[in-house]
């Protein structure tokens, strides 16, 4: 049997790492080009990352920067709340365990497939773990501790701003110096443990979300909200979310995207022949589908959208839409276009 493809995670999942970056001294779009990622995903946070992807490209900014702890660094800055639509609904539960709930259940269908959160109970302490099972090595250290950072942030939203965990969990070789990370965390750290975690009083578990006042024209989040992050088990979803990926840059490339799912260009074919299809095919029915978003979208020049999608002029487009659909893109749009009611 083939390996499993590689999990997916949001953008949003990287925080504010521009800003940080900047600060660190460090230059983000050298590392996104030397990883080979899309700039558009540094302002479109819902765009949908292969996890090992996202490993290595927090190897590549901690180099930039020249920082060991790069990611637990980062972690400092990132707010649960930001994790696009899944961290508002988490951290809009009323206790926190309603709320450590939600985040089990959401995870791995809203925001991060290839993860998993875990919670135990030690006598008076609560002991909460997030394992990555990605199989990649470079950079894993860095997203644990973003992982961990944003579990952290999590809990304050009940704790206070001020909380820090009693003991932060590494998945660090038992002797490794614990000062720097300690300095970072504001508290102790213990290296050596399967995966990394957190490790606080289970009073906290009961603590309610603090009465704030909603902002006008605000609404209560719904999980159904945001849409799903294709299952490891799909891999036609899978392969299709990687296209989606390529095309925020270009036409894919099978090389390109056979590379960010962790196989060969051979085996990708393999998998998608074994499915019915073949990569032209599922790259023109992606290409099909984020066309019909940017007409249904209204305010983007047909132009602009051939262009974003990897034309090189919008006949070349146009052609490729008429033969998809049977009619013209300014069709489409047209007949896509809501109905406005004359009062």
């Amino acid at each position: 049997m083939a390996p499993r493809l590689s999990g997916f995670t949001r953008a949003s999942s990287l925080g504010p790492i521009a800003d940080f970056m900047d600060r660190q001294g460090g230059c983000i779009s050298r590392v996104l080009s030397d990883v080979d990622l899309p700039f558009a995903l540094l302002d479109q946070p819902d765009i949908l990352v292969p996890l090992r992807e996202q490993f290595r490209f927090l190897e590549r900014a901690a180099r930039e920067t020249g920082d060991e702890c790069f990611g637990a660094r980062l972690g400092q800055d990132v707010r649960a709340k930001g994790l696009s639509t899944y961290g508002a609904w988490v951290c809009a539960a009323e206790t926190l365990m309603q709320a450590i709930e939600r985040a089990h259940a959401g995870l791995n269908v809203m925001l991060q497939t290839s993860t998993a959160l875990r919670l135990e109970r030690h006598g008076t302490k609560i002991r909460w773990w997030i394992a990555f099972l990605e199989p990649e090595t470079e950079g894993r250290h860095h997203n644990e501790f973003l992982g961990v950072g944003y579990m952290i942030d999590m809990v304050r939203s009940y704790a206070g701003r001020h909380w820090r965990p009693d003991v932060v969990m590494t998945a660090l070789p038992s002797g490794t110096q614990r000062a720097g990370m300690e300095d970072i965390f504001g508290t102790n750290v213990s290296h050596g443990h399967a995966t990394p975690g957190i490790e606080f009083e289970a009073v906290l578990l009961a603590r309610s979300l603090p009465t704030t006042r909603p902002a006008a024209g605000s609404r209560a989040t719904k999980p159904g909200a945001e849409p799903q992050v294709p299952s490891q088990d799909d891999e036609l979803a899978t392969i299709a979310a990687v296209m989606d990926l390529a095309l925020h840059e270009d036409y894919p490339r099978v090389e390109w995207v056979a590379a960010k799912l962790g196989t060969t260009r051979r085996s990708l074919q393999r998998r998608l022949a074994a499915h019915g299809t073949t990569f032209i095919r599922l790259a023109e029915a992606t290409l099909l589908r984020r066309a019909k978003g940017l007409l249904r979208d209204g305010h983007t020049p047909i132009t602009d959208i051939a262009l974003a999608l990897g034309y090189a002029d919008p006949a070349h487009f146009s052609r490729a839409f008429r033969r998809w659909t049977g009619v013209a893109p300014s069709a489409y749009r047209a007949a896509s276009a809501p109905v406005r009611v004359r009062r």
